[in-house]
């Protein structure tokens, strides 16, 4: 199967639990033009009252500074990689024991499908990894967050 593997700044932020809090969050990524393409949010069980928001990719100036200014910041401790491909059934089990047989732990992952394609967004324990399952599955150019 061919994908299309690229690496990804995702960037987290603390989010209040209560009624807004997610919005409030995201409304000045979409007042300097994001294009969001994953969101991921939910609580903190060991904070209670809090949770947590990544989004991915921001691009350019007024984004990551609208994003910095929001309490967002590049998530340091988990390298990202979006695998994108042709759904069929079983493509994420068959991407998944690939990764395992090659001695990759993912930390998360997240998937969905729209249409006849598939979008995934692994996060990785370190850089080699990443750059591991970039050797293994697709392309090598990395779509960051320009500054």
């Amino acid at each position: 199967m061919d994908y299309d593997a690229q690496r990804v700044d995702v960037w987290a932020a603390t989010i209040d639990d209560h009624p807004g809090g997610l919005a409030k969050k995201l409304a000045p990524l979409a007042e300097a033009g994001a294009d969001l393409e994953s969101i991921i949010a939910r609580r903190s069980p060991d904070k209670p009252g809090t949770g947590v928001v990544f989004v991915t990719p921001l691009h350019g100036y007024a984004q990551t500074t609208a994003a910095e200014r929001a309490g967002f910041t590049i998530t340091q401790h988990s390298h990202s990689v979006r695998v994108e491909g042709e759904n069929r059934p079983g493509a994420a089990a068959e991407l998944t024991q690939k990764l395992g047989e090659a001695g990759i732990n993912l930390r998360g992952m997240s998937a969905n499908v729209i249409g006849t394609r598939f979008v995934m967004h692994l996060a990785l324990g370190s850089e080699a990894d990443a750059d591991h399952v970039l050797e293994m599955v697709g392309s090598t150019h990395k779509a960051a967050s320009p500054r």
